[in-house]
């Protein structure tokens, strides 16, 4: 018997090895603390309800936070893909840590699926970006939708402000483009900090333009400042914010001074308020009741929401992954990424997605609504054109 035991003992490590090796790793870094902690922490939150299994096999999920940092969203990424082994990352929240991890993602051949705004992060389709998805919508869809309506408000001259970083940038090229062909004169350009406490040289400089409106270009709570700072000093125009504000912590912080505010947004945020016969409605509902259960009625955002996407991808793509090899190899990661890109009709809280090898984001116009900040509650006023 004692001749056995090492042959036991190899047997059993032998045994725990093919378990591991059969485990699903899916590695996460959201910013759940930091200046977009009000959109991680329920991106974070929402990973506590993804399946453990999918396709038959058990599915680990490891969170990280990043802080909001870009150089922790990187050395988050790689510790994942080199110490823990993970099959594919999901992060981060925000458009500049996501833009770090692209080259991450080409140098390990590790796909991953961002949770940010920014077209940049998926366009125009490379060598690096092939293993680059997200589940936003690209702020050219929401730039699309933002000029159309204030076309159709008779609104001629709009001053911009927007965050000093790459989700500032993108917003504003794309509102370059899209005012152009909408006719609008966009009339300033000014820009401040995620974490900036004060920003009324900026207003001032707007006011003096009288612009028929404004756009903040922020995200969560901090796109809160130029606004209260315009209606402290007076502005009456129209004010306009991007989908980076459809969360609760944003109406809380801005209070009465963001009533009457347009903004973009993913239907997730009004799911209540689609028709009946709206396939995203049903699937938006899901989520939510899922996280209000477990969080709290009112407590849902549509950020959780671009994680949750980011499941039901993963919950399409594995099973087909599968069929080509196992997990924690190189060939499943590359097989998973094949299966990412080819999803079709997979309907998700934001949308419908349908990928291609240059579109790995796959939305249409059914993921974009108009909303109005009505009484402290998001109304739906229509769909974005």
């Amino acid at each position: 018997m004692k001749k056995l035991f090492p042959l036991a003992i190899l047997a059993a490590s032998l045994l725990v090895a093919t378990v591991a090796q059969a485990q699903i790793k899916v590695g996460v870094t959201v910013s759940a603390t930091g200046p977009a902690a009000s959109l991680g922490i329920p991106e974070k939150n929402t990973f506590s309800l993804m399946p453990k299994t999918i396709g038959g096999k058990t599915v680990q999920y490891i969170v990280l936070d990043d802080a909001s940092d870009t150089t922790t969203a990187v050395r988050n990424a790689r510790k994942l893909i080199s110490e823990d082994k993970v099959d594919i990352v999901i992060g981060s929240t925000v458009t500049p840590t996501s833009l770090a991890l692209i080259d991450v993602a080409a140098e390990t051949a590790t796909p991953i699926i961002s949770m940010a705004a920014s077209a940049r992060i998926v366009e125009p389709m490379d060598a690096k970006r092939r293993w680059m998805f997200k589940t936003p919508q690209n702020d050219s869809h929401m730039s699309s939708a933002i000029s159309g309506h204030m076309a159709d408000r008779g609104i001629k001259t709009v001053a911009f402000i927007g965050f000093n970083d790459a989700y500032g940038t993108g917003w504003y090229e794309e509102m370059v483009k899209f005012a152009d062909i909408r006719k609008l004169k966009i009339v300033a350009n000014e820009r401040f900090a995620r974490n900036d406490t004060a920003v009324t040289g900026q207003i001032l400089k707007i006011m003096a333009t009288n612009p028929d409106a404004v756009l903040i270009a922020g995200s969560g709570t901090p796109a809160a400042l130029p606004q209260k700072t315009l209606k402290e000093r007076g502005y009456k125009g129209q004010i306009y914010q991007t989908h980076g504000v459809a969360n609760p912590d944003f109406l809380r912080v801005c209070g009465k001074d963001c009533e009457g505010t347009f903004l973009p947004s993913g239907p997730i945020l009004v799911a209540s308020q689609l028709p009946a016969g709206n396939p995203i409605r049903k699937v938006a509902l899901d989520y939510i009741g899922k996280y209000e259960k477990a969080f709290g009625v009112g407590s849902f955002s549509t950020f959780g929401g671009h994680a949750w996407d980011s499941g039901l991808l993963l919950e399409k793509a594995i099973p087909v992954a599968l069929k080509t090899a196992q997990p924690g190899t190189k060939e499943f990661r590359a097989a998973l990424r094949d299966a990412l890109e080819k999803t079709t009709n997979l309907t998700v809280s934001h949308g419908v997605m349908n990928m291609t090898p240059n579109d790995h984001l796959g939305f249409d116009q059914r993921a974009r609504v108009m909303v109005q900040i009505v009484g402290g509650n998001w109304k739906l006023v229509g769909d974005a054109k």
